[in-house]
């Protein structure tokens, strides 16, 4: 993939917060391991504090001085540095829901992606990168480790890409969009288990990010998609299903502590969102 170097580029659609962390270790009490990573989102999704989990320990997560968001400016830079990728993928992300809100008759709100390192204090409380790029719905925030990306190749066995990042970057905005359409904060549904609540909740987000992806030509940002690239975003769907997670780091598959849903379905929620271009495709939690 690549972005179209004339496109202008908003950097002001993020937080630089890289650096101002009390650094690992500074009282976070959240466990490492890739299933509490799932776990933690689901609890952020449903309303939970991360401080109930950290202790509510402080963070120092101030605006980074040394930030090099500055110097994202166009598509050309998008396709040169890391950070201002992803700069242009948040603004893609948000262009398009922009218009699709606008064409349903409705509002989009903007939301900040946080690039943080180490920990950061959240509206959800003090969060870790062991927790892996969430969604804070009180503060309408995405927040972002950019190590997360290196981490999907190393431990969750992901083959990588930019269009991987693309996908991450696009799941947890469909979070923002579910939680603008007053589809987040459900206090009924089951939060663990394959037909849970919680993981119909990740398979939206999934296939929104599909759906953002049939359509990310048409924001200006992106000048092409491949069918590797989908490829690539698929793998990165896959790679975080439940099921392999849970045979990477326990040896054994436990379908009723679900919390995003399997490979196979995140694969096809993914699949389902790119395949019709429509929101309205995408299931909505129950």
């Amino acid at each position: 993939m690549s972005f179209n170097p004339g496109a202008g580029l908003d950097p002001g659609q993020v937080q630089d917060r890289r650096g101002g962390g009390v650094g690992r270790g500074g009282g976070i009490a959240v466990g490492g391991g890739l299933g509490t990573i799932l776990l933690v989102a689901a609890y952020l999704l449903f309303g939970g504090n991360l401080g109930d989990l950290t202790g509510g320990a402080p963070a120092n997560s101030g605006p980074n001085p040394s930030s090099d968001l500055a110097s994202c400016k166009t598509g050309a830079d998008a396709n040169q540095t890391e950070s201002c990728r992803i700069v242009g993928y948040i603004n893609s992300i948000q262009a398009y829901w922009s218009k699709e809100f606008t064409d349903s008759g409705e509002q989009y709100q903007n939301a900040q992606t946080v690039f943080y390192s180490d920990v950061a204090s959240t509206g959800c409380g003090t969060a870790s990168s062991q927790v892996g790029p969430f969604y804070c719905p009180p503060d309408k925030l995405v927040y972002l480790d950019l190590g997360f990306f290196d981490q999907l190749q190393t431990q969750f066995g992901a083959k990588g890409g930019r269009f991987a990042e693309a996908y991450v970057v696009a799941h947890e905005y469909g979070h923002h969009v579910q939680d603008l359409l007053g589809l987040l904060g459900s206090s009924g549904g089951n939060q663990t288990g394959a037909g849970s609540e919680s993981v119909q909740t990740e398979l939206q987000a999934d296939c929104f990010a599909g759906v953002w992806a049939n359509n990310a030509v048409g924001t200006g940002f992106i000048s092409q998609l491949t069918d590797a690239d989908i490829a690539s975003a698929l793998d990165a769907a896959a790679a975080v299903g439940d099921d392999r997670i849970q045979q990477k780091t326990q040896g054994y598959v436990n379908p009723d502590s679900w919390t995003h849903g399997s490979a196979e379905q995140r694969d096809n929620a993914f699949r389902t969102g790119y395949q019709s271009g429509k929101p309205t495709s995408c299931d909505a939690p129950s």
